[in-house]
């Protein structure tokens, strides 16, 4: 239990991290990276918060992940969720100041990629599954054949180019981050000497079959014997 509750400690930290790292890019002002894109983009059109179209796209991308054959974690319920909610408090109330000299702009941005980086590490070591646009990825790339490289790049320039033609903000930082981010992501790791292959996640099927086995199936046994 003890180990559990660390765990889960380290998934919301992570959590609230990426999302802090997150709006530190937001504000950064610089362009933002593609889901971000087509996050702004969808809250333009149709009204709603960032956070809140962070969680509506989640939404749908665990339904496709599931579609499409992938086990679900607790970390990818909490990651459609939190996110999304975190941002909103963060943004709604200030709490990330804005620079205008662009300087500080590229020093908030790449500070935002740092913290972002270290997030993965908190909420993917917790072993509670991976994010609902993470699991698409890997669900394409299982049914398609392609590279993961293929991929995420297809994916990351679909959501760009939607979020743009929304009205998404596009400028250098996107390019920046979307060749950077996997370097951030990847230092962390070593910074933290985590190896990604070592972690065995908890999927929600085998929690729900744990429990089953324990109170129904003994049950049943006991039923059975009498």
């Amino acid at each position: 239990m003890r180990e559990i509750i660390i765990r889960i400690i380290k998934l919301f930290f992570g959590l609230f991290l990426y999302s802090l790292g997150i709006v530190m890019t937001i504000n950064a002002n610089l362009g933002l990276a593609p889901w971000d894109v087509f996050h702004q983009g969808l809250s333009i059109k149709t009204g709603i918060t960032m956070g809140q179209a962070s969680i509506c796209i989640g939404m749908v991308l665990v339904v496709l992940d599931s579609l499409f054959g992938e086990r679900l974690g607790w970390g990818t319920l909490f990651n459609m969720l939190f996110i999304g909610l975190f941002m909103d408090i963060l943004m709604l109330n200030h709490l990330v100041p804005v620079f205008q000299p662009v300087i500080l702009k590229l020093i908030m941005m790449l500070l935002g990629m740092f913290v972002i980086g270290v997030a993965s590490y908190f909420y993917i070591s917790a072993g509670f599954g991976s994010g609902p646009r993470d699991g698409l990825m890997v669900a394409l790339t299982k049914k398609t054949g392609k590279s993961v490289r293929f991929i995420r790049n297809s994916i990351e320039l679909s959501v760009l180019a939607v979020g743009y033609v929304m009205g998404g903000s596009v400028g250098i930082g996107t390019a920046i981050m979307a060749v950077t981010t996997g370097f951030f992501i990847q230092f962390s790791f070593k910074l933290f000497k985590y190896n990604l292959k070592e972690t065995k996640h908890r999927f929600i099927d085998e929690d729900i079959k744990s429990l089953y086995d324990k109170f129904f199936r003994k049950k049943e046994e006991e039923t059975k014997s009498q």
